[in-house]
């Protein structure tokens, strides 16, 4: 019995040791994470999000983003790798490129261009051709690590995020992984950048967001909102702005949406003046009871992956004026369709964007 004893012991003290002392990828910074608000006032739940319609995607999974083009076709990148084109109700869809990495954002500039935030790549552009050219995959000899979203001005100037510039997907086993590993340590490295192509030259915008993810312009183009998914919130910062540190509390930005319900993801722009983003999942009070405990994070990482404080999956969308007023709330509280990242709206549907899902959700406008 002494030896069955001494042996438990042993096994105890070298999982206590493990759980303590074992090298993980995150030095974990402390934060007060604000209390969570729950699913009340403009976001009280409801089921308008249930019961999408849905587009078959051939087995590929994923629509991250989605934009109607001039050209009259949906195209959507998914979790393969490639971008997608297809009718507005999904007929004919053809593979229309595949960068060789992963393609999160897109948009489309004056001639035609598909500009795409490649997280592996970097800034790319794919002539109609089906030619890619990259753009940008540094600023200032810094790589750029983690390319997430983008817009492109009227100007010709080109505004993406930078998720992180500590967990590149290409090195921490891919998007979901570097987020996670991101959003977890709090270091606060994400940044957002403008590449003009007039003289070829990147700079940098705004830095110390935690997680830097979606990005829209203002009309008049002389702001910026961006999502900031570590600290459940969305930011409006000047395109104007020059190395703003975010982290120092730069005054000339300031924070639109703050303690929001979920983790912020992509922002589209929608009809009447009104900007579309989605909710990736809801907080958890596991993670935010952490957000002062940095000790208990990286120890997280030690576990299992199936105990890690995971959110439960909860489809939410909702859309937001330039003032910051919410005029849209969509939930799903079943998850079905997971991940729910944003929506691209047309004349006559809303297509819902996704991180995970088998097919591309879809509704018509009431």
């Amino acid at each position: 019995m002494k030896i069955v004893a001494l042996g438990l012991g042993m096994l105890l003290l070298a999982l206590m040791a493990y759980l303590a002392l074992w090298p993980v990828p995150i030095q974990p910074v402390s934060w007060k994470a604000p209390a969570a608000p729950g699913y009340v006032g403009p976001h009280a739940a409801n089921q308008k999000l249930a019961g999408l319609k849905m587009i078959d995607l051939g087995g590929e999974e994923g629509p991250e983003h989605v934009v109607l083009a001039r050209d009259g076709k949906l195209y959507t990148t998914v979790l393969s790798g490639n971008i997608l084109r297809m009718n507005p109700d999904g007929s004919g869809r053809e593979v229309f490129a595949n960068t060789g990495g992963r393609v999160l954002g897109f948009d489309f500039d004056a001639t035609g261009n598909l500009i795409a935030a490649d997280a592996i790549k970097g800034l790319l552009s794919i002539s109609p051709d089906r030619k890619i050219t990259v753009l940008a995959d540094q600023v200032g000899g810094d790589p750029i690590r983690y390319a997430d979203a983008v817009v492109v001005a009227r100007n010709g100037k080109i505004c993406l995020s930078d998720a992180s510039t500590r967990f590149a997907p290409a090195r921490w086993g891919g998007t979901f992984e570097a987020s996670v590993l991101d959003i977890i340590e709090q270091s606060s490295t994400g940044r957002i950048l403008e590449y003009d192509p007039a003289t070829r030259s990147t700079r940098v915008v705004a830095k110390g967001l935690s997680f830097a993810n979606g990005v829209a312009l203002s009309q008049d183009e002389k702001d910026l909102f961006v999502a900031e998914t570590g600290k459940y919130r969305v930011w409006k910062i000047p395109t104007e702005a020059r190395e703003l540190d975010i982290a120092q509390g730069g005054a000339q930005a300031r924070v639109l949406l703050d303690n929001l319900p979920g983790y912020p993801d992509n922002l589209m722009r929608g009809t009447d003046g009104k900007i579309w983003m989605g909710l990736t999942k809801p907080r958890s009070p596991v993670v935010d009871g952490m957000a002062e405990k940095p000790f208990l994070r990286a120890m997280t990482l030690r576990l299992p992956r199936a105990l890690w404080p995971v959110p439960k999956a909860y489809g939410h969308v909702m859309a937001f004026t330039e003032d910051g007023k919410i005029v849209a709330d969509l939930q799903d509280p079943s998850g079905a369709y997971p991940e729910t990242t944003a929506v691209t709206e047309t004349a006559d549907r809303l297509y819902v964007q996704s991180l995970h899902a088998k097919g591309l959700g879809w509704m018509d406008k009431k």
